[in-house]
C-alpha cells in the first residue's frame, strides 16, 4: 500500500536522525572536549526539535488513518503498532519541553561527571532539580487515564509496564534475596586478585572476550568512558568499558555486559534496520541479554576456568591457588557501595533502592533536596553500613543526569528475564559447560540470537521472553539459580 510505503520512508529518515542523536551522546561521553558542553547542549536541543517535529508531523496521522483496519503482514502490523504508539505520545509533548530536556540533560551529564569527581552533591543538585522538574512536566503530558506519573516514565523503557506490577515482582524477589544474603554474610572471606594489571593487557583481553561472545567489530568499536554503555543499532553499535589497573574484573565484565546489549542490536534481522522493529523491544529484554552474558555465562564456573587460563597467560601470578579460588574471587559476596560492581545476590537490592526513591520523587513523597539523605538512610537500612562519600551514593550513576527516570527498574526486570532464559538455555544445551570451559560461546549466543535477539521489536516484551523460553518468565527461576550457585 502506498500509505505504508510513504510512512516507512518518513520513519526511516526519522530513525536515521535518532541514530545521529545517539552518536552525539556517544561522542559526548567518549571524545568530546570538556569545553564543548554548552555548544553540544544546543546541538542536541536543535536535533531533538527536528526529530520531534517529524514524529508529530500531521502526515504521520494521515498515513496511520489510511492504514487503520488494513490487512497487513505481521512485520508491517508491528511497525504500525509502534509508530501509532510513538505518534500518540509525541503529540502530547510540547516541542519546547523536548528541546529543554535535550539541552538540560546534555549540560547535566557534564556537571555530574565533574561533581562526582569533586564529591560535590551541592553543585549537582541544581541540575538534578531542573531535570526532575522537566521530567515531572513530561510525565504529566504523557500520563494517560489509569497511569501514575511514574508509570508514564516507565513506559518509555518497558512498554505497558506499571509501577505497581514492578513493585509486585520486586516484592517476590526481596525476601529470598535478603534471606540468602543473610545466610551468606558470614561466609569466610573470599580471595581477591593481587598484582598490577596493565591497561593495554586488559583492553586486549576485553576485545578477545567481546569477539568470543559474538560482538562484530566491523560494525562496532570499544572505547573508554566513565560509565560503560552501549549505543546504536544496525551496522553501527558501539560499546564502552573502563579500566582500573588494580581490578581487571571491572573492565572485563563491563565489556561482557555491554557486548550483551550490543549483540542484541547487531543480531536483529537486517531488513528491520531504521524501522521500529530494528531495535530492542524494551530495556528489560535488553538487560536480560547483558545480564545472561555477564552472569549466567560469564561468571559460571566453567567459563571462569577458561578465563583463569587466559588471565594467567597475560598477568602471571594473581595471588590465587588455582581456578577454584579464581571462581570464588569472580563471584565473591562483599560489602560494597557500587551497583555495577555488586555481586549477583546483592545487585537487585541496589536497584530496588533506586526504584523506590524514584517512585517517591514522582508521587510527591520526596523532594530533590531530601534525596541524598533518603538514599543514605535506605542504603544503611538495606546493607547495614553507611555511605562514605557521594560518589559511592547519590552521585555514582549517570542515569539521573541523563533524565532516565523509570529506567533503573528494568535492570532487575532484566535479571528476572535472564533467570528464565537461562533455565530454558540449559535445557536446550545440556553440554553447555563443556563449551564454556573451552571459551566457546557460540552455542549459547546463537540460541539467544535466534530465540530473542533477531526479532527486535516484532513482539511485545513479555511475548518475546515467553516464546523464547517456552514458558512465562518468573522470579522463581532467578532465585533458584542464585540459591543453587551460592549455596550448592
Amino acid at each position: 500500500m502506498q500509505a505504508y510505503q510513504d510512512l516507512m520512508a518518513h520513519q526511516r529518515q526519522t530513525q536515521a536522525l535518532a541514530q545521529i542523536s545517539g552518536r552525539l551522546g556517544w561522542d559526548q561521553e567518549t571524545m568530546m572536549p570538556q569545553g564543548a558542553a554548552a555548544q553540544r547542549a544546543e546541538e542536541s536541543a536543535a536535533l531533538q526539535t527536528v526529530i520531534h517535529a517529524r514524529r508529530t508531523d500531521p502526515c504521520v496521522g494521515d498515513w496511520l488513518a489510511a492504514l487503520s483496519g488494513a490487512d497487513l503482514p505481521p512485520e508491517a502490523a508491528a511497525n504500525i503498532r509502534h509508530i501509532q504508539r510513538d505518534w500518540d505520545k509525541a503529540r502530547r509533548l510540547p516541542a519546547d519541553l523536548v528541546a529543554a530536556l535535550a539541552r538540560q540533560t546534555s549540560l547535566s551529564q557534564q556537571a555530574w561527571a565533574q561533581c562526582k569527581t569533586d564529591e560535590n552533591v551541592a553543585g549537582f543538585l541544581p541540575f538534578l532539580t531542573d531535570i526532575i522538574t522537566l521530567k515531572q512536566q513530561e510525565a504529566a503530558a504523557l500520563q494517560t487515564p489509569g497511569q501514575s506519573p511514574y508509570d508514564a516514565l516507565i513506559d518509555d523503557y518497558e512498554p505497558m509496564m506499571r509501577a505497581d506490577d514492578l513493585a509486585q515482582m520486586f516484592a517476590a524477589l526481596r525476601p529470598r534475596l535478603a534471606d540468602l544474603r543473610a545466610r551468606l554474610k558470614d561466609r569466610s572471606r573470599a580471595p581477591m586478585l593481587q598484582g598490577h594489571f596493565p591497561k593495554a593487557a586488559q583492553l586486549e583481553l576485553s576485545q578477545r572476550l567481546a569477539l568470543a561472545f559474538g560482538y562484530d567489530l566491523t560494525r562496532g568499536r570499544i572505547d573508554l568512558a566513565v560509565h560503560p554503555f552501549s549505543s546504536g543499532s544496525g551496522t553501527d553499535v558501539r560499546i564502552t568499558t573502563r579500566v582500573d589497573e588494580a581490578d581487571p574484573f571491572n573492565c572485563l565484565y563491563s565489556t561482557i555486559h555491554e557486548v550483551g546489549h550490543a549483540c542484541y542490536e547487531q543480531n536483529i534481522i537486517a531488513d528491520y534496520a531504521l524501522t521500529p522493529l530494528g531495535q530492542g523491544v524494551s530495556m528489560g529484554v535488553h538487560e536480560s541479554q547483558s545480564r545472561i552474558y555477564e552472569n549466567q555465562l560469564g561468571r559460571s564456573r566453567a567459563f571462569c576456568n577458561y578465563l583463569y587460563r587466559e588471565m594467567t597467560a597475560r598477568f602471571g601470578d594473581m595471588g590465587l591457588s588455582g581456578a577454584d579460588e579464581f571462581y570464588a574471587a569472580v563471584n565473591a559476596l562483599r560489602n560494597g557501595y557500587i551497583r555495577t560492581e555488586a555481586d549477583e545476590v546483592q545487585y537487585n537490592l541496589h536497584v530496588l533502592l533506586r526504584f523506590d526513591l524514584e517512585r517517591a520523587l514522582f508521587e510527591g513523597d520526596l523532594s530533590p533536596a531530601d534525596l541524598e539523605a533518603a538514599w543514605n538512610d535506605r542504603f544503611a537500612a538495606d546493607f547495614g553500613f553507611a555511605v562514605d562519600r557521594p560518589s559511592h551514593g547519590l552521585l555514582q550513576d549517570v542515569h539521573w543526569s541523563c533524565g532516565l527516570f523509570g529506567y533503573f527498574a528494568t535492570y532487575s526486570l532484566g535479571n528476572l528475564y535472564a533467570g528464565s532464559l537461562h533455565k530454558a538455555l540449559r535445557a536446550h544445551l545440556p553440554d553447555l559447560d563443556s563449551d564454556l570451559e573451552r571459551g566457546h560461546l557460540t552455542g549459547a549466543t546463537d540460541w539467544l540470537a535466534q530465540r530473542v535477539q533477531r526479532f527486535g521489536g516484532l513482539k511485545s516484551p513479555h511475548d518475546t521472553i515467553t516464546q523464547a523460553c517456552g514458558f512465562a518468565p518468573d522470579a522463581t527461576h532467578l532465585l533458584d539459580y542464585l540459591e543453587e550457585k551460592f549455596t550448592g
